[in-house]
């Protein structure tokens, strides 16, 4: 009896808490972003300039899909270059993955919501989706209906913060918690008119966003993620580092029976070295259905930019890795807060943050609402805020896109450190050639091998950090 006195207790706080965080992500204050006219706008290997007669802009004012009573970018004139509409278009494209609440219990915990856990997490899945994206779209893929995002499809963030409150504390004073769609009003796509591309392309962006889904049965969601962190020692509501979600997420895509996955690997780095051998093993291993192809491969890198503090010496390297085309961005972040780093202009990095919580949406259902998953807005940090744990992503199609990518970033790591050793290094062979365990492509019983359950334990315990 005492046992079970002590377990309902832990439920009680458990929501209590869950209650707290669902109200203090729902406030989201109005700040402004302000971009140069002087300097060019990097954003995943795209380069844009701003012109105007001022000498700095606000494109602007940063809201919530779903909070905010005003336009998500200010009026831009029309000495503005098309290159701001372009920007807008390519940002707000981009997979926003945020905190959520009300979604389907986690097993093995009482919690329905990540606020104030999660960040890591849904930073590792926007980068992931990020590659996904650039798999099955490409690049030059927009959202045809991402201008469109405004004023229409938010509510007040005062009523939703009430409304949000008064659900939570409700819930948490009860045993309802069945997951609920955002109220919001759906706009269907205006597929009038679409050509066949455009009809597939949308539905593989749906796709994309439904494998990232809050449920169990989703392939990279947070129920899954969890379930392969457990693997690491880590549990739900602990905090994830950046270098424990990349082996996090190297385990999902392995697991992802998806046919449509087949054709994607993904490979992470051991203690700062990327074995060219290994990753080419990766890309030309045979599908489950026994079928002979090249895999593309998500290349992730923990790294250290420093020590206590980020290297400010490494900012020229970073800069470097977000302009190139075969970069899907960087989990990282500032001291206890975890951002997807997608682009810089001068010494501030672009980025999505996940620090807001909306309502739980079912992308079982058909044409579920997509407005919560694209950001309407970039937010700005200067470099010498960032936290210098982080792992850097890359995707490669074929493995001629990855001879030609580890030259390139080869030759800017030696070029841009000023360290007498580079952040990371792309070697020749395997990494057992040098006496390390390699991770073996298909594991039997145990998700992780002992070496990777060590390197993991010593992420966990050590500098990677983040919330």
């Amino acid at each position: 009896m005492e046992a079970t006195g002590t377990d309902e207790v832990e439920k009680i706080k458990s929501k209590f808490m869950s209650a707290w965080h669902n109200m203090k992500y729902s406030w989201v204050l109005k700040t402004k972003t302000y971009f140069s006219r002087n300097s060019p706008v990097f954003l995943l290997g795209k380069c844009y300039h701003f012109k105007t007669e001022g000498e700095y802009r606000a494109l602007h004012s940063f809201q919530s899909s779903s909070a905010g009573d005003g336009s998500n970018f200010d009026e831009i004139s029309a000495e503005v270059s098309g290159n701001v509409e372009e920007f807008r278009r390519d940002f707000i494209s981009r997979i926003w993955l945020t905190y959520r609440e009300e979604f389907p219990q986690i097993r093995g915990s009482a919690l329905t919501t990540d606020c104030g856990w999660g960040c890591t997490l849904r930073t590792g899945q926007m980068l992931l989706a990020q590659g996904l994206m650039l798999h099955f779209l490409g690049r030059a893929w927009v959202w045809p209906e991402a201008l469109d995002m405004d004023s229409c499809d938010s509510e007040s963030w005062t009523s939703s913060t009430v409304r949000k409150l008064t659900a939570s504390l409700e819930a948490s004073l009860t045993a309802e918690r069945d997951p609920r769609v955002l109220p919001r009003a759906q706009r269907g796509p205006a597929r009038r008119g679409w050509d066949v591309t455009e009809v597939r392309n949308e539905v593989y962006h749906r796709k994309i966003i439904s494998w990232f889904g809050d449920s169990p049965l989703a392939a990279f969601g947070l129920h899954q993620l969890i379930e392969f962190g457990k693997k690491s020692g880590k549990t739900a509501g602990d905090w994830y580092g950046p270098a424990v979600v990349a082996h996090i997420l190297r385990k999902a895509v392995e697991e992802a029976r998806d046919p449509e996955l087949q054709g994607v690997t993904v490979y992470v780095a051991q203690d700062c070295t990327v074995y060219s051998s290994d990753v080419i093993d990766r890309q030309c291993s045979f599908m489950d259905s026994g079928k002979a192809g090249t895999k593309a491969v998500i290349i992730l890198v923990p790294v250290r930019l420093g020590g206590e503090r980020t290297n400010t010496d490494y900012l020229e390297f970073v800069k470097g890795i977000l302009s190139l085309e075969y970069c899907v961005g960087i989990i990282g972040g500032k001291p206890k807060q975890s951002y997807y780093f997608a682009g810089f202009q001068d010494d501030s990095l672009i980025y999505m943050d996940p620090h807001y919580c909306q309502s739980f949406v079912d992308v079982s259902i058909k044409d579920f609402p997509l407005e919560s998953f694209h950001c309407p807005s970039p937010k700005k940090m200067s470099f010498k805020k960032m936290d210098p744990s982080c792992t850097i992503g890359f995707y490669c199609r074929t493995v001629q896109d990855f001879e030609k990518a580890s030259e390139e970033i080869t030759k800017m790591l030696k070029s841009s450190s000023k360290e007498k050793y580079p952040l990371f290094t792309f070697v020749k062979g395997h990494s057992r050639d040098y006496d390390f365990v390699s991770s073996p492509l298909h594991e039997e019983n145990d998700l992780f091998s002992e070496d990777e359950k060590k390197r993991l334990k010593r992420f966990s315990t050590e500098e990677f950090v983040l919330l």
